[in-house]
């Protein structure tokens, strides 16, 4: 899991630059289409990064089950916090960015909660087993 999102994060260039001119060629079919002019570049930039770091939240959330959703949220932060200074300090080629910061723990937090509720109806069914076995 920590190893694609290394390899995305620490490329030298983006990711997404080999294949800009056919996501803009997409995004403009899509948009003579009737998809909203909301749905751009920028958008789905952002959704990418969220669903980079969901599996980060949830997997953190299992991986930690004593740790509260917000706590798996600031381990997010703090992870998106470290590969935009390494950005920052190490890749010309890329753009550290604050909005980066903000949908990746976004994207941790998505994660993290979506593991509590996985649990939770995990527990579900045995809660109402020991409630019907009580009854008997």
């Amino acid at each position: 899991m920590l190893i694609p999102l290394a390899l995305v994060a620490f490329w030298p260039s983006p990711v997404d630059q080999p294949v800009s001119g056919q996501l803009g060629a997409v995004l403009h079919f899509l948009h003579r289409h009737g998809f909203p002019g909301w749905f751009n570049y920028k958008f789905v930039e952002a959704g990418t990064n969220v669903f980079l770091f969901v599996p980060v939240g949830f997997v953190g959330s299992l991986a930690f089950p004593e740790k509260c959703w917000w706590q798996i949220g600031a381990f997010g932060l703090l992870v998106s916090g470290c590969i935009e200074l390494g950005q920052l300090l190490f890749l010309h080629g890329r753009f550290a960015s604050q909005s980066d910061i903000v949908t990746n723990t976004s994207g941790a937090l998505i994660g993290a909660l979506l593991a509590a509720l996985a649990v939770q109806t995990q527990k579900r069914p045995a809660a109402f087993r020991q409630r019907a076995s009580k009854k008997q």
